[in-house]
């Protein structure tokens, strides 16, 4: 006759059966993860947009939050009309993209009013949203001044780009005919001054925040476009706008606090 348990199985049948209650709670688990992606599938831009900018703020402000937005927060073309790489909404959060967007709208609308279309281009990349200005709309020939022109247009750009909180970098770019004046003995000397006219410009007539721009003279060595035609040459000679994303912000100098 066999031997009975406390509670009336046999001997040995309370060990087989101790795998239940690991399975429940497996079954839990799983059941309760279903639900988390079911709710993130479904989760709209401007909830998303919410989320991220709540755990930004519960992260000190600062980085990018870690946290991809779904396809359906990026939203359809039409709110990005300009050219940006289908890969970027993996490394940007809903906010920052949504951020540049109006960016674009507002300096696509100024280039229209000032009838300088062609002579700007807008994309947006890993390091954020670059908006790239042909040299002869900003300066003469050889010249790191600011044209009556410039003034204009930076007036305007100024103030767009300001409503932004990152960090600005504003990048200087030639072609590779060399040059040789007594102020620039080379295209590093001319590309670093067109940028820093930029710098102080922004500075001094719109009271930009120091510490959220920098100056970079790149010369001719972040071409474009080749260099062996006249309009290659034109691509080339240009000043970068950079509005840096979050994560290309946490490696930017740390300031006194």
């Amino acid at each position: 006759m066999k031997r009975l348990g406390r509670h009336g199985g046999s001997g040995h049948g309370g060990t087989r059966e101790r795998w239940v209650l690991p399975y429940a709670d497996f079954m839990t688990v799983l059941l309760c993860f279903f639900i988390v992606m079911y709710s993130l599938s479904s989760v709209d831009a401007e909830k998303f947009a919410a989320l991220a900018r709540a755990l930004q703020h519960s992260l000190g402000g600062r980085g990018s939050v870690l946290i991809e937005a779904p396809d359906a927060a990026i939203g359809p073309d039409e709110r990005f009309p300009f050219e940006i790489d289908r890969g970027i909404s993996k490394v940007h959060d809903a906010t920052y993209l949504a951020q540049i967007a109006s960016v674009q709208q507002q300096v696509q609308e100024l280039m229209d009013e000032v009838g300088l279309t062609g002579q700007v281009e807008m994309k947006v990349e890993e390091r954020g949203l670059v908006i790239s200005v042909q040299d002869t709309v900003l300066f003469a020939t050889g010249s790191a001044e600011l044209t009556s022109l410039a003034r204009e247009i930076m007036d305007k750009l100024g103030l767009i780009i300001l409503q932004t909180p990152n960090y600005i970098r504003i990048e200087g770019h030639t072609d590779n005919v060399p040059i040789n004046t007594p102020r620039f003995p080379s295209n590093w000397e001319l590309s670093a001054a067109r940028s820093t006219s930029v710098v102080q410009y922004l500075i001094a007539r719109h009271n930009f925040p120091p510490e959220r721009l920098s100056a970079t003279g790149y010369g001719e060595y972040r071409p474009k476009a080749a260099n062996t035609t006249p309009d290659g040459r034109q691509k080339n000679r240009r000043v970068d706008f950079v509005i840096l994303s979050s994560t290309f912000e946490m490696v930017e100098p740390e300031t006194m606090r």
